[in-house]
């Protein structure tokens, strides 16, 4: 397992950073583990764009404050996300503790044993999802003393817990790496027939497995291919004509549905990420861009 820990320290506070592959076994189906403890001098807040993954995370300490985009403010010390179609905020006082683990939506489905269409825009305690076991998953986590063993001991917990689950269908799993390579671009029909179900059976399927339907996952996909452009410095109408809206108005109104702002007010927050004082990586996923640090 490859791990890579980071300390760095400002005259804002100290943070510290884990990351690590998880073992082979589990993938390409849960993505990557991050570890991270924050002692900041000021509380701290971060916009959470929609994306194609469902996060995990468990707090070792303090608690963390999300307003969802169904739901009011709640105060988690561990949570777990859904597939969102819209942006979430979630703030704390500055200290935080714990790990975060990024899966994909369709061994989601088998770790927690629920169809993930419960999940779809909410954000619930994992605890009264999973039960006890998820409460002696974090008490083994409290007790042991490094990063790398944490790791180790989510490998052997999510492998026990992957054997028992039911079993997500490989049909699933090749449509949703489909319209992941397509940007969220391929029609629904085309992507029933190529794993060779009806538009219906797909549909339903998506919403069991996935969590949102085919159409709403490829509007979250096609957003992040946008975040990814505008990020990059590429103009709105650009990104607009690259991501196959109609034209900018069209672009500019789902952009605005989906994550609260405009494009132009996304770009401006990006660009102050560099006189906000915290730890260096933003983005909770590699490759793509899922976060922007809020000042104030």
């Amino acid at each position: 397992m490859y791990q890579a820990v980071r300390y760095q320290a400002s005259s804002t506070g100290t943070w510290e950073t884990a990351s690590a592959f998880p073992h082979p076994r589990l993938r390409p189906g849960v993505i990557a583990y991050r570890g991270f403890r924050l002692a900041m001098e000021r509380p701290r807040r971060r916009w959470e764009a929609p994306v194609g993954v469902v996060t995990l995370v468990i707090g070792l300490g303090h608690r963390l404050r999300i307003t969802g985009p169904t739901a009011p403010p709640a105060m988690f010390e561990a949570c777990l996300s859904g597939l969102h179609t819209r942006a979430s905020l979630g703030e704390h006082d500055g200290r935080l503790h714990g790990i975060e683990v990024l899966l994909a939506p369709w061994t989601a489905f088998t770790l927690f044993g629920v169809p993930m269409h419960e999940l779809a825009d909410r954000t619930v305690d994992p605890g009264d999802l999973l039960g006890r076991r998820f409460a002696q998953l974090t008490e083994a986590l409290s007790a042991t003393p490094s990063w790398g063993r944490r790791f180790a001991l989510l490998d052997a917990v999510l492998l026990n817990w992957s054997s028992s689950g039911p079993t997500s269908s490989p049909r699933i799993a090749t449509a949703w790496a489909q319209l992941c390579r397509t940007e969220g671009t391929m029609p629904v029909r085309q992507l029933a027939t190529d794993v060779g179900w009806g538009v219906r059976q797909l549909e339903n399927r998506f919403r069991e497995q996935i969590g949102l339907g085919p159409k709403a996952a490829a509007r979250v996909l096609r957003l992040q291919h946008a975040l990814r452009l505008l990020a990059a410095g590429l103009p709105a109408a650009r990104t607009a004509a690259v991501c196959g809206f109609y034209d900018q108005a069209h672009f500019n109104g789902e952009f605005k549905t989906m994550t609260g702002r405009t494009p132009r007010a996304f770009v401006a927050e990006r660009a102050g990420l560099r006189a906000i004082a915290g730890p260096p990586t933003v983005d909770r996923l590699a490759g793509e861009v899922t976060s922007v640090v809020l000042a104030g």
